[in-house]
């Protein structure tokens, strides 16, 4: 299906778009924890020109690259949704690589090795996108997103202008980039990596790989990573663990018994589900440690009133 959608008005009248997008597109198929209801619309840009166009003219659409770490509304989105996976192109000049906002990390890993750069290396098993990546300055193995970044492109939907951005604008730390801050959406970035002896970038990612294999789910089980970010000087998991949440489960949804900050979809879980038991995971570490978790898994959609105050517990620390 396609929608016909005016943009960029001028004197003269203005200009008429076409995007594919499909109704009452069902979210559960497109988020890696299998779990979501439906958006209206969903649109499939291919380029970035037009996603910018949609940003420009839809009212207040919701992003979404590969949902893997986001936890979407079993009663679905009332908003417009675009989704990335189309924007999937990518280009190498010498020893820097810039790809759009949709392009599998696991795919660019794969290329720069194949090339002989490094720095992508601890990206071979997420399950991502680009634009999460670079949102969240995803990192793994004493690798990050930050450490190779140059610059990126992203649209103000405050201005509705593209802006560039230098590593320095972009303040990343710990799961953390100014795109968390500002209204901004991310088209594409550039990436500067090292020259390095393919078979020693081999070596690591298959470490990388094996690790992951022993320490999280795969997505055989639905999942959408760790559920909590590491406090300071610890680990969330090792705390999880302690308080004693393996293998506990609330309807569909169950703390995966492999590693103690995964929440695996068992059994056709609701959002409602992941919720309530995210929720008493949090609260058994507080009240063993005094230690609240901040939620690294993101909420999106329809909320319940029940759910409403489950996450206003976990965000605002209560």
């Amino acid at each position: 299906m396609q929608a016909k959608i005016k943009t960029g008005y001028k004197n003269s009248g203005y200009k008429v778009m076409t995007c594919d997008y499909i109704e009452n597109y069902e979210l559960k198929n497109h988020t890696t924890f299998k779990i979501g209801g439906l958006a209206q619309r969903a649109f499939f840009p291919e380029t970035i020109d037009d996603f910018c166009e949609l940003l420009n003219n839809l009212n207040n659409p919701i992003v979404l690259g590969n949902c893997s770490n986001v936890l979407v509304s079993s009663k679905g989105i009332e908003q417009d949704v675009i989704l990335t996976s189309k924007l999937n192109k990518f280009e190498v000049s010498n020893n820097i690589i810039t790809s759009q906002c949709g392009v599998k990390v696991p795919m660019l890993s794969k290329e720069a090795e194949s090339l002989g750069l490094s720095g992508f290396e601890f990206m071979i098993g997420f399950p991502g996108s680009v634009g999460g990546a670079v949102v969240m300055n995803a990192s793994a193995h004493s690798q990050s997103v930050s450490d190779s970044f140059k610059t990126c492109r992203v649209f103000d939907m405050d201005t509705k202008k593209v802006l560039e951005l230098n590593k320095e604008e972009m303040k990343f730390g710990y799961r953390h980039s100014v795109l968390q801050e500002k209204n901004y959406i991310l088209l594409d970035a550039k990436f500067e990596l090292r020259p390095a002896p393919k078979e020693e970038i081999s070596t690591i990612m298959q470490r990388n790989l094996d690790f992951r294999k022993d320490k999280q789910p795969s997505l055989v089980l639905p999942n959408a990573g760790s559920i909590f970010r590491n406090p300071p000087n610890d680990s969330a998991g090792r705390l999880l663990e302690k308080a004693g949440v393996k293998g506990v489960r609330e309807g569909g949804a169950q703390v995966w018994l492999g590693h103690a900050n995964f929440i695996v979809n068992v059994e056709n879980a609701t959002s409602k589900d992941v919720s309530l038991l995210m929720n008493k995971m949090y609260n058994m570490v507080k009240e063993k440690y005094t230690i609240k978790l901040i939620p690294e898994v993101k909420f999106i959609g329809i909320k319940s009133k029940e759910e409403e105050d489950l996450w206003d517990t976990m965000l605002n620390q209560k």
